[in-house]
């Protein structure tokens, strides 16, 4: 088992990781979605409010690591919602995907929440339900992108909060 090394997403890696995230969509994601939704998601991979809001802190990008190597990407945003969780192909099955979405709900225990969501894609709902989460909803479509709403409520100790 391949063990990565979590850490914040470095500035420099912010287009390695849109990269990532590109290439991993077009062959797991995207048979799922029409032309609308591929050009949504790229639209919002790409778009440098996300580059910014990160800068900002108000999102906050981990990055799975083998040395330099990016090799995972995991996007939360600070109100607990996980986003872009990404591994490369050649990484899956290996628990990089786990290790990302577990340091991600370290890091939100930390600032107080009770609870992740995530609008997973519909080649992830088992991975999430795998984790913990629960659909709160029926599938939807939202310009173009397919997805079932989820959450996970985050199990704190009283001495974490």
């Amino acid at each position: 088992m391949i063990q990565a090394v979590i850490r914040p997403l470095a500035s420099e890696d912010w287009n390695i990781a849109t990269a990532l995230v590109w290439r991993v969509f077009l062959r797991h994601n995207a048979p799922d979605y029409d032309q609308e939704g591929i050009g949504s998601f790229l639209n919002f991979i790409s778009d440098e409010h996300l580059r910014l809001f990160c800068q900002l802190d108000e999102f906050r990008m981990y990055g799975a690591y083998l040395g330099e190597h990016l090799i995972g990407v995991c996007l939360m945003r600070c109100g607990g919602h996980v986003s872009l969780l990404f591994v490369e192909t050649s990484y899956h099955k290996q628990r990089i995907g786990s290790e990302l979405l577990a340091y991600a709900t370290e890091e939100a225990k930390k600032r107080g929440m009770e609870k992740l969501t995530v609008n997973a894609a519909p080649a992830a709902v088992g991975f999430y339900e795998k984790k913990g989460f629960v659909a709160t909803g029926e599938e939807q479509i939202k310009d173009g992108v397919r997805f079932l709403p989820m959450v996970s409520k985050l199990l704190c100790k009283q001495a974490d909060i």
